[in-house]
């Protein structure tokens, strides 16, 4: 987590601290280093903060980000804006961001943001673009359309968690999260959903 806030900082740790081992840095330098000292990351928050680009000062949300991928090269990165604002998100795609969420957004969305950075997926926070997700699947991860898949193709939970390599309290977890992120009633309704939005066939 890189933000120079440390109210920011300690709100998305408490927010993450039961699925990930969070590390805190308040600048971009201070996250290289740490990338030097620990070793690879899964995902990077980055805060949007302005700063200078060059290694005189301070780096940028963006400068950070690209410094973050050239030390660590399919980083996935979350870039962290003050506000849901398009060109804030063009600035942080185009310098390698996987994915876009607003602090003034409902914390569901910055968990969406790093399940599609988990996954290599884009995400950019709905109310930057009223869109969501980019590309296919503009709701659920890679895993997610995945498991609904086996699902629609007649599938239990305990099959697909043998045929996925997954605990059967995995399946049932993103099952959960499926089932709210198409606010569908049961498995049957989530797939049927599913289809009609062509996220399985």
């Amino acid at each position: 987590m890189v933000d120079g806030q440390p109210i920011v900082r300690l709100a998305v740790r408490r927010m993450l601290g039961k699925r990930y081992k969070v590390e805190e840095s308040d600048c971009g330098e201070d996250a290289l280093q740490l990338l030097t000292d620990i070793g690879d990351f899964d995902i990077a928050i980055v805060a949007m903060q302005r700063g200078a680009d060059s290694d005189s000062g301070s780096l940028s949300g963006a400068a950070t980000i690209r410094a973050l991928l050239k030390a660590q090269p399919g980083l996935g990165i979350v870039a962290h804006g003050d506000h849901p604002e398009r060109h804030l998100v063009r600035e942080a795609i185009a310098a390698g961001a996987t994915a876009y969420v607003a602090k003034t957004s409902p914390t569901d969305e910055l968990d969406r943001a790093i399940d599609a950075a988990a996954e290599s997926e884009r995400f950019v926070d709905p109310a930057a673009t009223g869109a969501g997700r980019i590309g296919t699947g503009r709701t659920l991860t890679k895993r997610q359309r995945e498991i609904l898949q086996l699902f629609a193709n007649g599938n239990t939970t305990p099959q697909i968690a043998k045929r996925l390599g997954l605990s059967t309290e995995t399946v049932k977890t993103h099952t959960k999260q499926v089932l709210a992120r198409l606010s569908a009633r049961d498995r049957a309704h989530a797939v049927a959903i599913g289809l009609r939005s062509s996220l399985i066939d």
